[in-house]
């Protein structure tokens, strides 16, 4: 499993909504993550910490940071940051 805590950490606020809160049990929760740490290591790090069923979300969900949309995994976390996790919805 992928470790999220160091020495230098920031906060990180990762919220789920529809199928991914149904699948992760929780709403959200709050990450201490190393300093320079990109959303692609964080999501590979909840999909290890937290099971093939959210792997899966992750894998076809789309993603805000602070409110915008996630086209580049590569970003860095920012101390206090937010993560939405938008797992594909349907109707419309």
């Amino acid at each position: 499993m992928t470790e999220l805590t160091t020495a230098t950490t920031v906060a990180l606020r990762v919220r789920y909504f529809a199928g991914a809160r149904a699948v992760r049990g929780v709403t959200e929760e709050v990450l201490a993550v190393p300093s320079g740490t990109s959303v692609a290591a964080v999501l590979t790090a909840l999909a290890e910490r937290h099971g093939p069923a959210l792997a899966r979300v992750l894998a076809s969900a789309s993603f805000l940071l602070n409110g915008t949309a996630v086209r580049d995994r590569s970003l860095v976390i920012a101390d206090g940051a937010e993560l939405d996790v938008l797992p594909p919805f349907a109707g419309g």
